[in-house]
């Protein structure tokens, strides 16, 4: 996986995403979401979305595998952030939704097929999923990091088993980081049956 770049580059990291504007994301996600709800950060990175979902009054737990990140989050949303690899994830039926916004791409399509079905327990009866991925045909790594990218129909080919989640809305935006709005983003939204 990618840790050692975000290890590395975690104060960068932090600095250029704390700021970008997941506000229309976030509506998405949390109108399938519970007042209150059980909310888990996949791959939280700077806690920015957990801090946003925490101020909405959700009960969030956040993860990420970097050590330098992980610090930095605990500090921004001023609580634990679990030190762990979400390939092993093991709850069970906990969430009313899983975020996992960029963070799912950074695995292989095997680790990606196994972790779906480690999400797909974690996630209560009708919980939903958001992910999303580089828009694009085909995987790439960049400075240590893997990307694993998908298209509307290769992520539907490979990756959402039907009788495990329905879809309710896969669709593409451009990136939020400022100076990066060109580059292509495949955002999804499941629900788990």
């Amino acid at each position: 996986m990618s840790v050692n770049f975000y290890n590395k580059n975690a104060k960068d990291f932090f600095e250029n995403t704390l700021n970008a504007n997941m506000k229309s994301t976030y509506s998405e996600f949390l109108k399938y979401i519970p007042d209150n709800g059980t909310v888990l950060d996949l791959g939280c990175g700077s806690g920015r979305d957990s801090k946003a979902f925490l101020d909405l009054g959700y009960d969030v737990t956040s993860l990420d595998l970097s050590s330098e990140l992980s610090k930095m989050a605990e500090e921004y949303i001023g609580r634990k952030v679990l030190l762990e690899d979400m390939r092993n994830i093991n709850f069970k039926e906990k969430f009313d939704g899983i975020w996992a916004c960029a963070s799912l791409l950074h695995l292989t399509r095997e680790d990606l097929s196994n972790t779906f079905t480690k999400i797909h327990k974690s996630l209560k009866k009708n919980g939903i999923l958001y992910a999303s991925f580089k828009y694009g045909e085909k995987d790439f790594s960049k400075k240590e990091r893997l990307f694993t990218c998908f298209t509307e129909k290769t992520i539907l080919e490979n990756m959402v088993s039907s009788d495990r989640f329905k879809v309710k809305k896969i669709w593409i935006t451009g990136d939020v980081r400022e100076g990066r709005e060109e580059e292509k983003w495949l955002n999804i939204l499941l629900r788990k049956l």
